[in-house]
């Protein structure tokens, strides 16, 4: 059974055919999705600069040559397997009508603020931007809920499955639904499951496996905030409380031939 709601709900994102698949999968099982703030993504050098400042120049030109080298590797050999994952979980790319869309320079700008304030949502619906800030987060009394590819708070940041996997956790290889706080992935948890992996999958196609399996987790949170009902899941949930970035190509290339995580 689907649900219409009269109450506001807005999404902010990031560019990519992943909230796009997010946005229609919500409007087609009865969320009205009402504005979808999109924001600019960050210029390559500002981006490198921070990550350097943060990790290291050494990790960066790795993690850069795995993104280079392996990642459109792994893209092109899983295209059946990503084939058969948008079919089995019904992914439907088709772009976000224009009339639904504000795009701002980032979600912490004036502008994003400005519009938040004046849209006055109940729920916003957060995939792939940047961290939000404070006062983003205090703009409006609207819940905040983010899907994350991890099971927190043991695999925060990227590529929780992968990581996962690389621990042989396959028990915490799965993906979170949580509200947001100022921290990263650090929120309270809503729902998390966990996903089946096959022998076709790799560190491509992990995510997507976790946006299907998370998608009905993400439209019942969404729900249970319309409503009034907030769910606290947390039996998935780790112990420990992990940080984790993209790998570095010799780390990539390490895990896979010791370990065969692709």
């Amino acid at each position: 059974m689907s649900y219409k709601f009269s109450r506001k709900v807005v999404m902010l994102v990031g560019e990519g055919d992943y909230p796009v698949m997010v946005y229609n999968y919500l409007m087609h099982h009865g969320i009205n999705i009402d504005k979808v703030i999109i924001e600019k993504p960050i210029s390559t050098s500002t981006f490198l600069k921070r990550r350097i400042k943060n990790i290291g120049w050494i990790k960066v030109i790795g993690q850069v040559l795995n993104r280079i080298f392996i990642v459109p590797y792994l893209r092109w050999s899983s295209r059946k397997r990503f084939e058969e994952i948008v079919v089995e979980g019904n992914l439907d790319s088709t772009p976000i009508p224009e009339s639904k869309i504000l795009r701002v320079p980032s979600v912490n700008s004036d502008l994003c603020i400005s519009a938040l304030k004046e849209l006055d949502p109940e729920v916003v619906g957060v995939v792939n931007t940047r961290i939000l800030s404070g006062k983003t987060l205090q703009t409006t009394q609207a819940d905040f809920i983010n899907i994350h590819a991890g099971i927190t708070p043991g695999y925060r940041g990227w590529h929780g499955a992968y990581w996962a996997l690389v621990r042989k956790d396959l028990a915490h290889c799965g993906v979170t639904v949580h509200k947001i706080d100022e921290g990263i992935d650090t929120g309270r948890i809503l729902y998390q499951d966990t996903i089946a992996i096959t022998d076709k999958d790799n560190y491509y196609t992990y995510p997507y496996l976790q946006l299907v399996k998370g998608l009905p987790l993400y439209k019942r949170a969404i729900e249970d905030m319309l409503n009034g009902n907030e769910t606290h899941d947390t039996d998935l949930a780790t112990t420990e409380d992990s940080m984790y970035s993209h790998p570095t190509i010799w780390e990539y290339i390490t895990n896979r031939v010791l370990l065969d995580v692709k």
